[in-house]
């Protein structure tokens, strides 16, 4: 499995509840941009629309190599899902706060797959706890680690 792309502000951001892997519809050199690394996962999301899913706002750079009639980079695009998936989904966001964020876009037996996850915003206080929290567990480690040297 190689990751292609990443949202690094979505753990940060929200706390994610569930998982789904989904497939993804791409057009034309959109695979071959994302092999080169032209992704970027900042800003999207994932919504349900009647019985399918939508991912907004997931920029693919146009392939240089590639035909001058790419499509366009931040065009919406559907995600594959089971009708149950989709129902689950649909279910979890009903639930107010909930939303559904991109987490990764990766390769996975030479078939695109993006990381869906469900997650509730975090309040300000919460993104500070969760930055202490991984500060202590820094400076824990660093301090066995010295121990460990002596």
């Amino acid at each position: 499995m190689k990751i292609l792309v990443t949202n690094r502000k979505a753990r940060r951001d929200y706390t994610i509840l569930d998982t789904v892997e989904t497939g993804i519809v791409l057009k034309g050199a959109e695979v071959k941009s994302l092999r080169a690394g032209g992704g970027s996962l900042a800003g999207s999301y994932a919504a349900v629309q009647g019985d399918e899913v939508w991912l907004h706002g997931l920029n693919i750079n146009p392939y240089d190599p590639g035909s001058p009639y790419s499509p366009d980079p931040r065009r919406t695009r559907k995600l594959l899902l089971h009708r149950r998936e989709i129902k689950r989904l649909t279910s979890a966001v009903a639930v107010k706060g909930q939303t559904l964020v991109p987490l990764r876009v990766y390769l996975k037996g030479g078939l695109v797959k993006v990381e869906l996850g469900t997650g509730k915003g975090k309040k300000t206080y919460d993104k500070r706890q969760t930055i202490r929290k991984r500060e202590t567990e820094r400076d824990l480690a660093r301090v066995r680690r010295e121990r460990g040297r002596r």
